[in-house]
């Protein structure tokens, strides 16, 4: 039966004065501030005033998110994550909050940035283009993507080399970045923009599972569920849906990879281990082949509860310390012997026998017939 194991951060059963005092500000210790949901779901928040009980729990608050961060689906098996932040939030917060969350550490170590570079992280960047063809006949293609997170060097450029960058028209670029925020200095007749974005970028996709939306009859939709396990009621959680999020990162994998190798940059898939081995299992790509200490053309950090989930401290989060590096290239470069490669991850483990096929016919009534 599935049930909430992480509730606001730490283990729903840790029922200690301060993470019941943590819970009642709807505190997230993984964003040190409070909980936002995991930054999309926004259908799941729910109203107190429409929920007297709840009401008590959270003073001075009138609607709040549905604070869930993992789901537990049997007794004993490693916990999944379901919200983002829980497994890497790298937004406001200063760089000592940062720095002090184990993925965050373990993911600037794998970025391999010099030390003392200073980096700047931009979040859910949008990034569109579409390349006109002249020729009527063909379709227009088009790259139309949002990142989680790019971290790059950030430093001063004059206003001459930003505009080259940017491939902008000084006013418009100017626009742009005054508008979001950055600083403009004057020195012997030239224009520098501080903290411009320089170097080599490092893309970060975050993904975590998505549930499979639960039954309001059994109250097992996430903010029934919620409010149950806040009360100290018997709850049921809804399930996993790890082929959604599977369909979602394949149909990504590949073509975010290749963006950032054209900008001279990386890509860096973020998920848990349980979702990887989802990947190896359902797919031709075996990510067990690709462990890896060094970045590739494609990239995935895998990070683990380890047996961590099943001797959780009071007043303590649960840590994700063990991680893994599965980095490998795009496509088999030997077409002769071909190796293994992440363009696997669009086959089949397997394919059935024949015979099979002609079974599952056999059971399904034929919608329709015709004669040409």
């Amino acid at each position: 039966m599935s049930k909430i194991y992480e509730l606001l951060g730490y283990p729903a059963e840790d029922k200690s004065p301060a993470v019941m005092e943590s819970r009642k500000k709807a505190y997230c210790p993984f964003i040190s501030g409070l909980c936002d949901g995991g930054g999309n779901r926004y259908m799941s928040d729910i109203n107190l005033q429409d929920h007297p009980e709840l009401n008590d729990m959270f003073p001075g608050m009138s609607r709040i998110p549905s604070g869930v961060c993992s789901i537990q689906l049997s007794e004993g098996m490693a916990p999944w994550i379901i919200c983002p932040r829980r497994l890497l939030y790298m937004g406001e917060m200063t760089r000592e909050q940062t720095l002090r969350g184990e993925t965050q550490r373990k993911l600037f170590e794998i970025c391999g940035f010099p030390q003392g570079t200073e980096i700047g992280i931009w979040a859910e960047t949008k990034v569109k283009y579409a390349n006109d063809n002249q020729n009527e006949d063909e379709d227009t293609s088009i790259f139309d993507y949002t990142f989680d997170y790019v971290l790059m060097p950030i430093g001063r450029v004059k206003q001459s080399q930003a505009v080259s960058e940017s491939g902008l028209e000084w006013n418009a670029l100017q626009k742009n970045l005054r508008h979001s925020g950055y600083t403009f200095a004057q020195r012997d007749g030239e224009v520098y923009i501080e903290d411009f974005p320089i170097g080599n970028p490092v893309i970060v996709e975050v993904m975590t599972s998505s549930t499979s939306g639960g039954n309001k009859k059994k109250r097992s939709c996430i903010p029934q569920a919620f409010e149950d396990c806040m009360l100290g009621r018997p709850h049921l959680a809804p399930g996993i849906n790890y082929r959604q999020v599977w369909a979602r990162m394949a149909s990504q994998l590949i073509v975010k990879s290749q963006a950032a190798m054209a900008w001279q940059g990386k890509t860096i898939w973020v998920l848990q281990d349980l979702l990887a081995d989802y990947i190896s299992s359902s797919t031709a790509l075996d990510l067990h082949k690709f462990v890896s200490e060094h970045t590739d053309e494609v990239n995935i950090l895998a990070f683990s509860y380890g047996d961590s989930f099943m001797h959780a401290e009071k007043n303590q989060t649960v840590p994700l310390s063990d991680a893994v590096l599965y980095s490998g290239p795009i496509r088999a470069n030997d077409n002769i012997n071909p190796q293994p490669c992440f363009q696997d991850i669009v086959l089949s483990p397997v394919c059935p026998p024949r015979e099979l096929f002609i079974a599952a016919l056999c059971k399904k009534k034929m919608c329709n017939r015709i004669v040409l």
